[in-house]
């Protein structure tokens, strides 16, 4: 069995640098940690999360829709509204399937209910997912206090 620190020492992401590079970068930042971490996150969770080609994808959006943007053209300038709505909604599709490989991995490996919320997965993506990896320790050992906190109390 792999320890709960696993996970976050392979991706070893602070969800503040993610969000401080991905300023820095005008977004592109968030599209090489999915190329760089997707693969590390299918590996510890043994659950495909979106493939090369998904990703390929993610970037083909933003550099089509950061191409368009602004040309004062209505035609390209909707078309880069419709590449942005297409990599939120893949951003989006791919938080929810590294939501579900993390919950049911620490559940299985760790014995972890991890609770993740549904609206923070939706608005923040994979800035909430990184987060999430990054508190996986800690969520083990608050349910490790629970748990041996529930053992000492006297049953009523």
């Amino acid at each position: 069995m792999s320890s709960i620190s696993d996970l976050k020492e392979r991706v070893d992401t602070k969800t503040l640098n993610l969000v401080l590079l991905s300023i820095a970068t005008v977004g592109l930042y968030p599209i090489l940690w999915l190329w760089r971490n997707g693969e590390k996150i299918s590996e510890v969770t043994k659950q495909r999360i979106g493939s090369d080609l998904f990703i390929i994808w993610i970037a083909v959006c933003a550099g089509w829709s950061g191409a368009l943007a602004g040309s004062g053209e209505v035609l390209f300038d909707v078309l880069s509204l419709g590449f942005s709505i297409a990599l939120a909604v893949l951003y989006i599709v791919w938080a929810f399937q590294a939501r579900t490989a993390l919950q049911k991995y620490a559940l299985t490996e760790h014995g972890v209910d991890l609770r993740m919320n549904g609206f923070y997965t939706f608005i923040f993506t994979l800035y909430y997912i990184n987060y999430c990896i990054n508190d996986l320790p800690e969520a083990k050992k608050k349910q490790d206090i629970l748990a041996g906190h529930r053992a000492q109390t006297p049953a009523a």
